[in-house]
C-alpha cells in the first residue's frame, strides 16, 4: 500500500505546493476509546478508557526500525505519596491506598499514599484534549484525585501534557501535581519510561542508567527488590547526576536482532526522589519525582523526553539540548519547555 500511495501524495504536493505546505505533517484519529497519532517518526495512541494515562502499551512504534514499546505503556501515572508508614491508620484506609513495604515487591523503605486512586488502573476514563500545531500535536489530560489518607484532603490535580514533534522519533511530556495538602516530602510515582515485559531477556539486550552504566539482560534473570540493585535515591548520592536517562536497548524476541534504545529522560535530575530498576516478573521502571516540602495550593512538576535513539551518544546529545527543564506548555501557536 505504501508504494502505491506515497507517489500519489508526492505528485499532489508538486501540483499544489501551497496546499501541502499548509497541511500538518501528522494525522490524528479519535475514537470513543483512544486517540491515535501518526507523525513521520512515530505512531502512538493515548487511551481514553481502561488503563489510562501516558502512551498506551505497545502503541509507540518507531517508524525507522519498526520496534515498539515492550511494556505496559510509557509515562504512566500512579498515586501521590510521601515517606512514612500507614500502619497506624491502615484499618481506616481505602483498600487501594494501603501500601505494603518490607517486601521484594516494594522494598524496605517506608512510604504511604496520600491521595488516590492509582490513576492508570482505577481512574477508568480520562477526557484528553487535542492541541494541533503546525508541526506538532499535543495531548493534555488531567485527573482530580478522589480518595485520601486520614488527615489529608482529596482533590489534588494531576495534569499531563504530551507533545509529539512531527520530525522526531520521541515525544516530550510533563507530569504536574497541584496539591491541596501540606507534606514534608510529597512525590508523584510514574513509570518512566515504562516497564519491560520479557522472558529471559528476549525483548531487550541491555538497560542503560546514566547514574549507573550499562547492564546486561542476564542481570534480570531472577527477581530482586527495588532497593537491592540499581536503585537511585537522591538522599543517598553525594552528587546529583549530570543527566537522568533510563533506556532499554530493544531486541527482536523472534530473531534476537538488536534494535534501537527506548529512553526516558527526566530533564532536571534534581527533581528525582527515587528511581527503581528491578525485576519482579517484569522489569519495573518506577520513577518518583518531588520529595520536597510543599504547602496546599503549591505545585511541582517534571519534564521528560521519551522515545527512540540509535545510541547512548545520541541520547546524551538530545538531553543536553533540553536539560534543566521541569515544565512544558503547548497551544496551537507552539510548545515550550521552561524551568
Amino acid at each position: 500500500m505504501k508504494k502505491s500511495v506515497l507517489p500519489a501524495i508526492a505528485m499532489s504536493c508538486l501540483i499544489g505546493a501551497s496546499f501541502c505546505a499548509d497541511r500538518p505533517a501528522y494525522s490524528v484519529t479519535e475514537t470513543d476509546n483512544d486517540i491515535r497519532i501518526d507523525t513521520p517518526g512515530l505512531h502512538a495512541a493515548v487511551r481514553k478508557k481502561g488503563y489510562v494515562s501516558g502512551v498506551a502499551a505497545g502503541s509507540l512504534i518507531d517508524k525507522k526500525t519498526g520496534f515498539g514499546d515492550p511494556g505496559y505503556g510509557l509515562d504512566i501515572a500512579d498515586w501521590i505519596m510521601e515517606p512514612g508508614s500507614d500502619k497506624a491508620y491502615r484499618d481506616r484506609l481505602d483498600k487501594e491506598l494501603i501500601y505494603n513495604y518490607g517486601n521484594a515487591y516494594h522494598g524496605r523503605r517506608a512510604k504511604r499514599s496520600i491521595e488516590g486512586p492509582q490513576i492508570c488502573t482505577k481512574a477508568r476514563e480520562l477526557k484528553p484534549e487535542i492541541i494541533r500545531g503546525k508541526d506538532f500535536v499535543a495531548i493534555r489530560q488531567k485527573y482530580r484525585y478522589r480518595t485520601s489518607a486520614p488527615g489529608k484532603n482529596a482533590g489534588s490535580t494531576w495534569a499531563q501534557l504530551l507533545v509529539f514533534p512531527a520530525g522526531k522519533r520521541y515525544f516530550l511530556s510533563m507530569d504536574r501535581i497541584d496539591s491541596v495538602n501540606d507534606s514534608p516530602a510529597m512525590f508523584l510515582r510514574i513509570d518512566m519510561p515504562g516497564h519491560v515485559k520479557h522472558k529471559n531477556g528476549d525483548t531487550f539486550a541491555n538497560i542503560y542508567l546514566s547514574y549507573h552504566g550499562t547492564i546486561g539482560a542476564s542481570e534480570f534473570a531472577k527477581n530482586f527488590a527495588p532497593d537491592e540493585k540499581f536503585n537511585y535515591r537522591r538522599d543517598s548520592v553525594k552528587e546529583v547526576p549530570k543527566r537522568f536517562i533510563r533506556a532499554i536497548q530493544l531486541r527482536d524476541a523472534k530473531t534476537g536482532k538488536k534494535g534501537p534504545w527506548l529512553a526516558g529522560m527526566t530533564l532536571d535530575p534534581s527533581v528525582v526522589h527515587e528511581a527503581w530498576c528491578h525485576q519482579r516478573g517484569y522489569i519495573c521502571m518506577i520513577l518518583e519525582f518531588g520529595g520536597r516540602p510543599i504547602k496546599a495550593g503549591q505545585s511541582f512538576s517534571a519534564a521528560h523526553i521519551v522515545g527512540y535513539f540509535d545510541s547512548i551518544e545520541e541520547m546524551n546529545k538530545v538531553y543536553d539540548l533540553h536539560k534543566g527543564h521541569t515544565t512544558l506548555t503547548a497551544s496551537d501557536k507552539g510548545w515550550k519547555l521552561a524551568r
